[in-house]
């Protein structure tokens, strides 16, 4: 199933790149497509293409952008963007990343050697295209947004970056709440090994990762820091380069919260933009060379800084949210700004729940169930009054006389009683309609080791943020069971939940709401 999946996905990808050329083609202003192999770090062979201005003779320097393929995408993902980009006065270079497709050497995961890669490739641009060496840009989607970002850390070069669908921080994208994300670990796993050469490395790490080996844990958080920018957070606020983060609210794979956690701690110059979908499809039209919203603003924000144009972008709200109501941007000076305002709900009484047995609220498939909500506004649905209370714990709001618009986190407290010393629970936040049928807002799982069973204790759970509006009449509420097919859960057989509202302690849910 997860080579299928990883199959299926794959395929879409290729295909949507490949079938970039088509509007691209007929771009009589653009300049011609060089396909070129670079020397990467130990000499391994990149295979790369290169787009200049038409008309470029060698007197005149042009910006230039660097661009690290997708995973498991060829190095063709780019050439619709390419040809816009060069039309607009830009050197572009775009390359596979090493160990996929043609490209030499062994996936790294944005190890050190594709770090150093990606700098070398620079070096070949300012060695053989008339670049500017005073005007560098890094872009990419997914993989390429995170070698963007390593690089923006590692290389002064680096003035602009464009991180598209990317990760900050990957054990917070991959491993948050301590829990496996086993759908998105397995599409990524089974797309590597599909159209790439994992190395020795990687496949030990998602070998321990995927079979949820405790002793190899220290040693896998250690691996995934090392592919984090955060960890180089002090690196990049020193070398200062104007960064664009852009993602989905349901990406499955990178989750939106690392992201806003890394830009309120960038000292530069910065942009932050939420979007309905999953993971790179708010970027996917723009691939075809349709016209696109992420894309767009990438434009303008290369345009700004590194060609020094006045086109506004410096002066909008850094932080722009679109809403899953497909309603249009909104913008917020600052990440902070958009939880200012928050509404409690109390989860009173207790619920005691048996492990191990799926309720029927879930979080849906990865690279699906959010790409249904971005088009047909249709997210995963649970009946609330007819899941199971066995197997669910469910609470629910008063029913809201306004609408209310949900805008970034939710935070679920309580306190958990178990019956063993390991488990997992995955909490879910429904908008309920008046026949009782939710509709997913959000969730988020969370595991534990080492407890003591029959003691309790409390939990502090983020749940993935979002912008979600709830119309007049209707509730929220909060669910929580112990299965669902996107995570590894640790249940031991036989093992059960109690969640408890202490009166020292009580459990609530604080939701995020837009300011009126």
């Amino acid at each position: 199933m997860r080579t299928a999946l990883a199959y299926a996905v794959s395929a879409a990808l290729v295909a949507g790149a490949a079938l970039g050329l088509a509007p691209a083609a007929h771009a009589e202003t653009s300049g011609s497509v060089r396909f070129v192999d670079i020397a990467g770090d130990g000499g391994t062979v990149l295979k790369a293409n290169v787009v200049t201005p038409a008309g470029a003779d060698g007197t005149t320097r042009f910006p230039v952008i660097v661009l690290p393929t997708s995973w498991a995408v060829p190095q063709i993902e780019y050439l619709a963007q390419a040809r816009q980009l060069a039309d607009s006065g830009y050197v572009v270079v775009s390359y596979n990343s090493r160990g996929f497709w043609q490209s030499g050497g062994e996936i790294e995961t944005a190890g050190p050697k594709d770090i150093a890669d990606a700098s070398l490739v620079i070096d070949w641009a300012l060695a053989n295209t008339p670049a500017d060496p005073a005007k560098v840009g890094m872009a990419g989607v997914s993989y390429g947004a995170g070698i963007s970002l390593l690089t923006a850390a590692h290389d002064k070069r680096v003035k602009a970056v464009a991180a598209l669908s990317g990760w900050a921080d990957l054990i917070e994208s991959i491993y948050s709440g301590r829990t496996q994300h086993l759908q998105a670990a397995a599409l990524l796993g089974g797309a590597g090994y599909l159209t790439g050469r994992p190395g020795p490395e990687l496949q030990q790490v998602l070998g321990d990762f995927l079979s949820s080996d405790l002793d190899k844990e220290d040693e896998m958080i250690a691996w995934g820091r090392k592919r984090s920018a955060a960890t180089y957070l002090d690196a990049i606020n020193a070398n200062h380069p104007a960064i664009m983060l852009g993602n989905a609210w349901g990406d499955t794979i990178f989750p939106p919260n690392q992201f806003a956690s890394f830009y309120e701690k960038l000292s530069g110059p910065k942009r932050l933009e939420f979007r309905p979908g999953d993971h790179a499809t708010a970027e996917a039209t723009g691939l075809l060379g349709l016209p696109n919203d992420t894309w767009t603003h990438a434009h303008r924000w290369f345009d700004h800084h590194l060609k020094g144009v006045d086109n506004g972008v410096d002066r909008e709200q850094p932080v722009q949210l679109k809403p899953r109501s497909d309603a249009g941007y909104e913008g917020y000076p600052d990440w902070k700004s958009v939880n200012a305002n928050r509404r409690t709900f109390p989860l009173t009484g207790s619920e005691h729940l048996w492990a191990n047995v799926d309720s029927g609220a879930d979080g849906g498939v990865v690279m699906l169930s959010n790409l249904l909500d971005q088009f047909f506004q249709a997210p995963p649905v649970a009946s609330i009054p007819l899941l199971p209370r066995a197997f669910a714990g469910v609470w629910q709001s008063e029913r809201y006389a306004t609408p209310q618009q949900v805008r970034g986190t939710a935070r679920l407290h309580t306190t958990v009683t178990p019956t063993a010393e390991s488990g997992t629970f995955v909490a879910y936040l429904y908008d309920v309609g008046p026949l009782g049928i939710g509709k997913l807002i959000s969730n988020a799982p969370y595991t534990f080791h080492d407890r003591t069973p029959g003691k309790a204790f409390p939990v502090d759970l983020e749940l993935f943020s979002t912008a979600y509006d709830v119309p007049a009449g209707h509730r929220l509420a909060l669910v929580v069971d112990t299965v669902d097919p996107l995570y590894i859960e640790h249940n031991p057989a036989g093992a059960q939940l109690t969640f408890s509202s202490p009166a020292a302690d009580p459990s609530y849910v604080s939701v995020p709401l837009r300011a009126e």
